[in-house]
Formats: structure tokens, sequence, C-alpha cells
């Protein structure tokens, strides 16, 4: 099969079209992200490079919103490392989609929320291997590429004037009013909201939402004194 008819097939693949959806809508994210990495008062070459070389936005974006806050490194990185060991069990879910030889550790890679989604949202396997594939390729070069371009209007423009300042906020907002409808979720979060709330007043700056991870044991403890 020559290169034409290899991407004649691709451009075919149903899955193509929600692959590129989310990786349109990860770029958008990553423009936000790179413009308030810079108006934190970093290089404007940190964004992209985090974005290749971790490509975990919710990791970085933490990091990074830590440091703008006044928060010591130290803290944000394990602040970060500590919301990137959900990989662990997306590795686990992911590992029937991963192929093998090469292709096996290119993909290991390209796992995240949106290409682990995409997989197990198919009926078969190969179809899940394709979905993790392209969704997987496609944020690896959305999200790296938005970052640089977010990076380079924070550079010259504020990203308070276009309002990306607030795009951080929405993200996170958005991706927890589902969780708030289920009680499972609903118990750890909002005891997670109320440690943050009682540690801001005493705790270092950018402190507090890492204060507020030590919800999800204190929660699974109670939970196992009651059954």
């Amino acid at each position: 099969m020559d290169m034409s008819t290899t991407w004649r097939t691709i451009g075919g693949d149903p899955l193509v079209r929600p692959a590129a959806l989310l990786s349109v809508a990860v770029a958008c994210i990553g423009l936000a992200y790179g413009a308030q990495t810079v108006a934190a008062g970093l290089p404007w070459w940190f964004a992209p490079a985090l974005a290749v070389t971790v490509l975990a936005a919710s990791s970085e974006m933490l990091f990074v919103g830590l440091i703008a806050a006044g928060g010591a490194p130290i803290v944000a990185f394990a602040a970060g490392a500590l919301v990137n060991a959900r990989h662990l069990p997306y590795g686990l879910a992911a590992a029937p989609y991963l192929g093998s030889g090469p292709a096996r550790w290119a993909r290991i890679h390209l796992i995240n929320d949106e290409s682990v989604a995409l997989a197990l949202a198919q009926r078969d396997v190969d179809a899940g291997r394709r979905g993790l594939t392209y969704a997987g390729a496609g944020i690896a070069l959305a999200w790296p590429l938005g970052a640089a371009a977010g990076a380079a209007v924070g550079s010259v423009i504020s990203p308070e004037a276009l309002g990306l300042d607030a795009v951080f906020p929405a993200v996170i907002l958005a991706l927890l009013i589902p969780a708030l409808r289920e009680a499972r979720t609903r118990g750890p979060l909002v005891v997670a909201a109320l440690l943050a709330l009682a540690a801001v007043p005493w705790a270092p700056t950018g402190l507090a939402p890492v204060i507020a991870l030590f919800a999800l044991p204190a929660m699974r403890l109670v939970r196992g004194s009651w059954s």
C-alpha cells in the first residue's frame, strides 16, 4: 500500500472526525495554557517544551497555576506528579489497544484522557487501537502547537486582555460539573473544596490545592470505617 492509499484509508475512517475535534479542543486549551505560562514569568519556550515531553495537560496546568500563585517549584512539581499518577490505571485500561513492537512504545506516549476515552468507546480492539492512535497523535501535535501559539500571544498581549485568564477556571469547572452529578464523586469534591478553603488563610501560597488532594484518602478511610 503506497502513501496516498494509506492517507485515503485513514481519511475515510469514521474515527478521524472525533479525534480531530478532540485535538482542536485541546489546542484551544493549549492557547490559554501557553499565555498563562508566560504571564507567570516563565520563558516562552517552557510551555511547548513541557507539552512535548510531559504531554499531560492537567498536571502541566496545575504546575504552572501553582507557580503563578507564588508556590514553591518543588510543591508544584509534587502536585503535578501526583495528578499524573492517574496514568497508571489509564495504562492498564489502554493495554489491549497498544499493539506490539515499536508501535506499542509510540502509543504509550500517546496515552491521555481523551485518547483512552475514545479507545474504550469502541466495540472492538482494532477500532479502539485506531481511536487511541488518531486522538493521541492529534493531541501530541495540537497541545504543543497551541501552547506555543499561546506563549507567543502572551508575550505581546496580556492574557487578561483576551480573557484567556478565565479559561483555566472554566475548564476545571467544566470537568467538575459531570462529577458533581454522581454521589460517589460528589462527596470527595466537596471535602476537597472545604479543605482548600480552610487551608487558604494559613497555608503557603499555592499549597491549598495540594492539601485538597488529601480528600481522596480521607474519604476512603471514612467509607472503609462505615462499611
